[in-house]
């Protein structure tokens, strides 16, 4: 049995303001190749397969459209609601998806609920089971009652709800072999993340232990958008497409897991290709503009960091003459003289004239000084008021 595991879809997002829906339907195209390669018999979806819970009509069509390739393509898909989906609305109609080989684990009720597929026979002889359990995104205060604990924490929710995944294999191998796969969408500890994740709670109190998820065959996790292995059987798909800058050096892919009667009998790598690459770049303007270096990021989303010592006059606009697709520009002075101590009021108090308190505004505001033909105009300006103020 061969199972695609991915996760964080985010259909919908955007990327600093760049609409991904593009980009998107070629990550479903590429993963529909895939299933049709590989000959995949299962496509793992471990959350977030929408950015919002209520999503547009073109990106609801675009996962119907993903959903009926894939099984079209002979695989079944498992599929667990994130904390960004709306766990309703994603799991509405899933008894009659069930039938056309889609399965939604959305609600608490589900839980130990699994999807069970065949093995044939291990080699004591016992018939052999896969069991698919979907772990859906488990808000602590919501789900505290239901799951019968105390205290609403994402520790004793997911404690809970791995119990009552165990109860059930327990029960299932009083009379065959069952081999677990776990979707969870979770912040399992040891997990690196990234920018464009969301917290699950403030300060990172939302991070689980991983031994919660000791003695599954193998957990397919979602939440964090690197695809990582924080076991040999625990491991995060990561997001399909980079979503910030600080995914920029991320080689995104998803995780081909087959299983036998034995159980997991191996875990590799499938990479996605990624619609445009992105460029984090560092230096004085003049730099960039000029090093030959650079001249693949011309075609790349780019986020700037200007390090010259003192701001720039039309910083973006000349970036992106070379470099189009400028998303962010940032500016970190290197060499530049340390500011004053005092407060921007008392360093005003004592600016000899009203010009210099022009001039002080400009680079409070700007980082950099006015130029002559600034202080020119300003220099104006304030003969013009003065000369105004003579004459009444």
């Amino acid at each position: 049995m061969r199972l695609l595991h991915t996760s964080d879809w985010h259909l919908g997002r955007s990327f600093h303001g760049v609409g991904m829906l593009d980009a998107q339907r070629s990550f479903v195209d590429q993963l529909v190749a895939a299933v049709e390669r590989e000959s995949v018999d299962i496509v793992l979806i471990a959350g977030d397969v929408y950015d919002r819970a209520l999503p547009g009509v073109d990106v609801v069509h675009l996962l119907d459209d993903a959903l009926v390739r894939l099984t079209a393509a002979g695989a079944q898909v498992v599929l667990t609601s994130g904390n960004h989906d709306s766990a309703i609305r994603l799991g509405f109609a899933s008894r009659l998806l069930e039938r056309g080989g889609v399965h939604l684990r959305t609600r608490v009720e589900d839980l130990d609920q699994p999807l069970l597929v065949p093995l044939g026979t291990d080699s004591a002889g016992k018939d052999a089971t896969l069991a698919l359990y979907g772990i859906p995104w488990l808000e602590p205060r919501m789900v505290a009652d239901q799951l019968g604990v105390d205290t609403a924490s994402h520790f004793e929710v997911t404690r809970a709800a791995t119990g009552l995944v165990r109860a059930d294999i327990a029960r299932r191998a009083a009379s065959a072999t069952v081999h677990s796969v776990v979707l969870a969408h979770t912040f399992a500890s040891g997990g690196i993340s990234s920018d464009s994740e969301r917290d699950l709670s403030i300060g990172g109190l939302g991070a689980v232990p991983l031994d919660l998820f000791d003695g599954f065959s193998y957990s397919a996790l979602g939440h964090l958008h690197g695809r990582q292995k924080l076991s040999e059987s625990v491991r995060y798909s990561g997001s399909p497409l980079a979503y910030s800058f600080s995914e920029a050096a991320h080689q995104k892919g998803a995780w081909l897991v087959d299983v036998g009667p034995e159980g997991v009998a191996s875990v590799a790598e499938v990479l996605w290709e990624a619609p445009r690459p992105l460029a984090v770049l560092r230096g004085p303007l003049e730099e960039l503009l000029a090093d030959p270096a650079h001249a693949w990021a011309e075609t790349a989303y780019c986020q700037v960091t200007l390090t010259d010592g003192q701001r720039p006059a039309r910083a973006m606009e000349r970036l992106r003459a070379r470099f189009p697709d400028t998303l962010v520009l940032a500016f970190d002075p290197q060499g530049a003289a340390a500011p004053a101590e005092a407060s921007y009021s008392s360093r005003l108090a004592g600016a000899p004239d009203d010009l210099a308190v022009c001039c002080g505004f400009l680079d409070h505001v700007r980082g950099r000084d006015a130029d002559p033909a600034e202080r020119a105009a300003l220099a104006a300006a304030l003969e013009n008021v003065r000369l105004s103020e003579v004459s009444r």
